[in-house]
């Protein structure tokens, strides 16, 4: 998978304290990639556009 050109950015829904904090690059045709911030140089999570539409909308709707 290349990441080439992905903007991380931190998920809204991530620890302001500096501990568990995930980053997002939805910039990226066709893929839309997770990472931990503690780690930006390993491994990455990456999803279809439309799988991680699914898992947001899942997640949003628990307390």
């Amino acid at each position: 998978m290349d990441l080439t050109g992905a903007k991380w950015r931190k998920s809204t829904r991530s620890n302001g304290g500096g501990g568990n904090c995930v980053e997002v690059a939805d910039n990226l045709s066709g893929v839309v990639a997770v990472r931990d911030s503690k780690d930006p140089a390993g491994p990455a999570l990456a999803f279809a556009p439309a799988a991680w539409r699914a898992f947001v909308a899942q997640v949003a709707e628990r307390p």
